[in-house]
């Protein structure tokens, strides 16, 4: 077991244990008012699947059969189904990561191992995305998520060539560690090399904040451990980087956002509730650290979280916000 995994269940398995064993205890933590229009306070979590290696990528697409998510040290992608049952889409998969529905409802996934990010079609044949800029390979993409004007946008940070069961060992090609910009018309552009480790990202509802999670503190535990936020122009162009949380211990990875603005953090503890202001609404405790989350079901109102092993969900009051305008 990692550092960072022992220490997310000696966390998580404190907040989880109950007095008694007749009352286990609440998983959600209630820091603000404002989180009672997001969560029941004794809603409950389910585990829906177990027996993975690592859970990552988690992404929504009933086409697809599910809930799409990958098995980053089995280096394989699952689609878990409405009984829970869990089937193959790519055996092996390049240690994928972050997985995303692009406008036409194809699949794109971040690879470790192949450092790149693909499309799958309908078919199951890839499309190369994006493997490499200004002619060098690129580092691990990371994550990657659906723009408001239908880019796709993902981090590439070092990670998947800095672990050896999650991809290959290598030197860094790339001078910076980026989010980068696929438009379109499939053209790469990169967009900040402001984020020391760039790891999670997701849109405001209306387009208008890219999120980023700087997990640069899982390689130096000096380093960031934090959320930024960055202001999207009319013309795509990044603002300034704004700090809009810090963690005093672990680091953020996935995040996502709901309709109402609010945004959750993928943590060591759990699930971080942001409001859009940057007040900390509350968490929702896991008992392993959580790596990934993703809206879904009928509504759009179920959270999917990943966990280590294992992927939970819990019902929520709000939906997902989208991103396009």
């Amino acid at each position: 077991m990692r550092r960072r995994d022992f220490l997310a269940a000696g966390l998580a398995a404190s907040a989880l244990a109950g007095p008694g064993p007749a009352r286990a205890a609440p998983i959600v933590r209630r820091l603000d008012p404002r989180l009672d229009a997001v969560i029941d306070v004794g809603a409950r979590l389910e585990t829906l699947h177990r027996g993975a290696r690592w859970c990552e990528g988690l992404c929504w697409a009933p086409a697809l059969g599910g809930l799409v998510f990958s098995d980053v040290r089995a280096n394989r992608i699952g689609v878990l189904d409405a009984e829970r049952r869990v089937s193959t889409l790519r055996d092996p998969a390049n240690n994928p990561n972050g997985n995303a529905l692009d406008a036409q409802g194809r699949l794109v996934t971040c690879e470790h191992r192949g450092r790149r990010v693909v499309r799958r079609a309908p078919d199951g044949s890839l499309t190369v995305l994006a493997d490499s800029f200004d002619g060098k390979p690129l580092n691990a993409p990371n994550d990657v998520t659906l723009g408001p004007d239908g880019a796709l946008w993902f981090t590439d940070p070092v990670f998947g060539i800095r672990q050896a069961d999650e991809g290959l060992m290598a030197e860094p090609a790339q001078s910076a560690r980026r989010v980068y910009r696929i438009n379109p018309s499939g053209q790469l552009g990169a967009v900040t090399d402001a984020v020391g480790q760039p790891n999670g990202l997701a849109f405001a509802p209306d387009g208008r904040i890219l999120y980023v999670s700087d997990a640069s503190a899982a390689l130096n535990p000096e380093a960031a451990r934090r959320i930024l936020a960055f202001a999207v122009g009319p013309d795509r162009r990044l603002g300034p980087a704004r700090v809009f949380a810090e963690l005093e211990a672990g680091v953020p990875d996935g995040l996502a956002v709901d309709a109402n603005g609010n945004l959750y953090a993928a943590c060591e503890d759990g699930v971080r509730l942001y409001a859009p202001d940057g007040t900390p609404l509350g968490r929702i405790a896991t008992p392993k650290a959580a790596a990934n989350l993703a809206f879904g079901g009928p509504d759009g109102r179920r959270l999917f979280i990943a966990a280590g092993d294992a992927i939970l969900a819990v019902d929520l009051k709000v939906a997902a916000g989208g991103s396009r305008r």
